[in-house]
């Protein structure tokens, strides 16, 4: 059977991304997180060129009707589903990265982790004003988990994040990096430790940067972040409409979205049409025609709409919440990716992040349909 190509066949991308996946062999590829900052409970796998992050540490994925076998001696894995293959896969290596400690002593992969095939992402601050209230939490979160599993350190330093860049860009040809954050205290939302730590990461090593908070009070920041080393900026809307925000994330809804309209207005001229994106996750309530009609708007800003589906994460409020259907997911990625190429945005256009890197949706790979190689 040939190795499926890329952008052959979202339709299995997205059943695998809402079902799961089960694995004869848990120890293929690199170890998968459980918890922390997103993708958590996932694991990546490669079909040709196209690398995408599937659930296997969820509830949907423990009944998940795909089986991963164990990879054969080519480093191929067969998935089947009721015993007929459907696909072949293989593992991404475990990064060479991960062997190494700062001099400091801390391991590297507790400063930041590989996404992907080819992605360094990291969480600066692992602590979050909206996480340490049941009240104002976002009720998808995990960012405490991994730091209470002591998987992580509560703050890497730009030192720390300078070193481990440096050494995954030379070890394991890491392409882009993704910095996200909880929102600290202040005004500017953790958009200042995030220019410190960019600026940290360009003096030690040339690698495209998104940078992702909430949107700073002050539009300066946008500058400020640019100026500091940042290519592409994430500000996640997460869900699209205020009655699903005020449910799913009371602290992050009393930022209202005509807030985050003015800054991402403000930050598609300071970065560039397609190099500001937000992540929304399907499944929390918004409706097919409420998310493509959102998308509609952040195109003709410049902004790109990274759809995904929601994912529920153990010992998260939402563990039970139930996953999109892979239909839904199709209705709306399927038209998104006519609305992102007539609007001149792709993903792969934008310089670093989460839209770049695709693994998360099948989103890209429609997109690759609608481009001729």
């Amino acid at each position: 059977m040939l190795e499926l190509q890329p952008a052959a066949n979202p339709d299995l991308i997205n059943d695998l991304q809402t079902k799961g996946m089960r694995l004869v062999d848990p120890r293929a590829g690199h170890e998968s997180r459980r918890g922390g900052a997103g993708p958590s409970d996932h694991k990546a796998v490669s079909f040709g060129d196209t690398t995408v992050m599937v659930p296997v540490h969820t509830a949907p994925a423990f009944d998940s009707p795909y089986l991963v076998e164990a990879p054969g001696a080519d480093g191929r894995a067969r998935i089947t589903r009721e015993g007929a293959e459907v696909a072949r896969i293989r593992f991404p290596n475990r990064p060479k990265f991960y062997d190494l400690t700062t001099a400091d002593g801390i391991p590297y992969n507790k400063i930041a982790v590989l996404h992907s095939r080819d992605v360094l992402a990291t969480t600066i601050l692992q602590t979050c004003i909206r996480y340490e209230s049941r009240k104002k939490t976002c009720q998808f979160c995990s960012i405490g988990q991994s730091l209470s599993a002591g998987r992580t350190i509560a703050h890497k330093t730009p030192e720390q994040l300078a070193e481990v860049a440096k050494a995954a860009v030379e070890l394991d040809g890491v392409k882009h990096m993704v910095m996200t954050t909880g929102t600290p205290p202040g005004k500017d939302r953790g958009a200042s430790i995030l220019a410190e730590s960019a600026r940290a990461v360009k003096a030690a090593v040339d690698l495209p940067i998104q940078v992702q908070c909430e949107p700073p009070e002050d539009d300066i920041w946008h500058q400020r972040m640019k100026d500091a080393g940042a290519d592409a900026l994430g500000m996640h809307l997460e869900a699209v409409t205020p009655e699903v925000r005020e449910r799913i994330m009371p602290g992050k809804a009393s930022v209202p979205l005509e807030k985050y309209f003015s800054s991402f207005e403000a930050a598609v001229k300071v970065f560039g049409r397609g190099q500001v994106s937000t992540y929304i996750l399907a499944g929390l309530g918004d409706t097919r025609e409420a998310i493509l009609e959102m998308s509609e708007r952040l195109v003709a800003m410049g902004v790109y709409p990274f759809v995904v589906p929601f994912v529920p994460i153990s010992g998260t409020p939402l563990e039970s919440h139930p996953v999109p259907k892979s239909e839904f997911m199709a209705s709306i990625l399927e038209p998104l990716s006519r609305i992102v190429i007539d609007g001149g945005l792709k993903a792969s256009d934008i310089k670093a992040g989460c839209g770049k890197c695709g693994a998360c949706s099948a989103l890209s790979t429609y997109e690759k349909l609608r481009v001729p190689a």
